[in-house]
């Protein structure tokens, strides 16, 4: 159980994380800062990296809670 509240929170902070990055990506879009493909290449990164740590934490957290119990 504490394991699925450990993750879903961090879960979370991953995904608020890559949120504002997309915003951050977004406002250097609009000034000319990123190239259009730059662009689609941070955005398509950050959110792919989001997603394969959120998936991956549950079991990382399993072999923490095994290891101090």
């Amino acid at each position: 159980m504490e394991v699925i509240l450990v993750s879903i929170f961090s879960a979370i902070i991953i995904f608020i994380t890559v949120f504002f990055m997309m915003k951050a990506f977004i406002i250097a879009y609009k000034r000319n800062e990123l190239s259009l493909r730059k662009f689609i290449v941070l955005s398509n990164s950050s959110i792919v990296i989001g997603i394969l740590v959120a998936s991956v934490l549950p079991f990382g957290y399993q072999g923490i809670f095994d290891f101090i119990n």
